[in-house]
């Protein structure tokens, strides 16, 4: 689950630092945004330590341009909240004015908003202030009024920013509006397995990690007990799942089986190595003037003895093909006894991209395409069919 945190000026921009602490301890991934102002009241580097992404102070940062930054992020949260936010801000969202980042963030984000604004008690009160509340209040953005108390200006009413702890709870509250997987036990698995060849060589594939990840970040947001086994990637493990960290294929074997019997629903999103050296050198392999040969065994496959060990959960697999994609998906499904199977064409080199573009099987009916998606608006759906799958199999008994 992942939120964008609009920070913008004045004195109670502190504050957010707190929100952001309690969103991080919630399991939230958070993607920090000040304004010029805000950054007059706080640092980015304090924000930096707390959240470890990088905090967002320009429009066009120098270097960091090759994507619209302003809509893949747009396109990555599932939540837009501006803590706090000012009279200044309000004015630009309900005018539709995009004149830096925070405020074109707004008018590209298709998600929900969360406004918590704090001023003065006279600001808070003029019509103009109220006028846009009103707007986008209509406009379907949800607020937390501020409370009454002693100001930083010194004078007492309303406009103090509303208690860290209510903002938080209600930030969880937008988020986990689905709690389809609540009581649930979710496993998947992500990134690539290594095989090593000797104490520096070893064998992998292309595959980044990032569809696995956003598939347990997704699932933990939507309140499942999420595992996580995972071969070596480079990304940062969601906050409230438990991660079970492996090398190579025969490691992510014995972590899945173990836990399998106990899972509802399992999703193995990762790239297991189909083969492996037959033996790994204890010292490494000198270059010769010469061809060598690398005797390769076969791997388990781990999807196939799920398949053949299943009762009840729910098994979702994925299928990476370069010809012949849908004739291959169906086979594996039959072949594997999975009750969903995720299937996209990796011919063109697709590997760590932030979409995807992919054709989800089901026993039953046509393959649903989902074209050039978010990897968590793909994990959602994977999730919306594991669930509704799951329901119809219980009503069934």
């Amino acid at each position: 689950m992942k939120i964008a945190l609009g920070v913008t000026g004045c004195i109670a921009a502190y504050k957010a630092i707190e929100v952001m602490r309690g969103l991080r301890n919630a399991g939230v991934s958070v993607q920090v945004i000040l304004t010029r102002s805000a950054a007059e009241f706080v640092t980015p580097l304090t924000f930096e330590a707390l959240s470890s992404q990088n905090v967002i102070t320009e429009m066009f940062p120098q270097g960091q341009n090759r994507d619209i930054q302003h809509i893949s992020l747009a396109q990555s949260i599932q939540l837009l909240a501006v803590v706090p936010a000012t009279a200044n801000i309000l004015g630009k969202f309900a005018h539709g004015i995009a004149d830096d980042f925070l405020s074109t963030l707004y008018l590209s984000t298709p998600t929900p908003v969360f406004i918590a604004p704090a001023m003065n008690v006279e600001m808070w009160r003029h019509p103009a202030v109220r006028a846009n509340v009103e707007v986008l209040k209509k406009r379907g953005n949800h607020f937390i009024n501020p409370e009454p108390g002693m100001l930083a200006c010194g004078m007492e009413g309303e406009g103090r920013l509303a208690e860290v702890g209510s903002i938080v709870d209600r930030i969880l509250d937008l988020l986990n509006a689905d709690r389809s997987l609540a009581g649930l036990k979710v496993l998947v698995t992500a990134g690539p397995t290594i095989e090593d060849i000797d104490p520096v060589r070893f064998l992998s594939n292309r595959s980044s990690g990032k569809m696995g990840y956003a598939v347990a970040e997704t699932a933990a947001g939507r309140g499942a007990e999420v595992h996580l086994v995972s071969g070596p990637t480079n990304l940062k493990a969601p906050q409230g799942i438990q991660l079970i960290e492996v090398r190579s294929a025969a490691q992510m074997k014995d972590a899945v089986l173990q836990r399998f019997p106990a899972m509802d629903i399992v999703v193995k999103a990762a790239a297991v190595a189909d083969y492996r050296p037959v033996a790994t050198a204890t010292e490494k392999l000198k270059k010769k003037d010469e061809d060598v040969n690398l005797h390769l065994v076969p791997t388990d496959d781990i999807l196939e003895l799920l398949g053949r060990q299943k009762k009840d959960q729910i098994l979702v697999g994925f299928a990476a093909e370069t010809k012949r994609l849908l004739e291959s998906a169906r086979d594996k499904m039959a072949r594997k006894n999975l009750d969903l199977l995720v299937a996209n064409d990796v011919s063109a080199g697709v590997f760590g991209s932030d979409t995807s573009t992919v054709h989800i099987l089901s026993r039953s009916g046509e393959p649903e395409i989902l074209r050039e998606q978010t990897k968590h608006a793909v994990a959602g759906r994977i999730l919306d069919l594991a669930v509704s799958i799951r329901q119809s199999s219980v009503s069934n008994k």
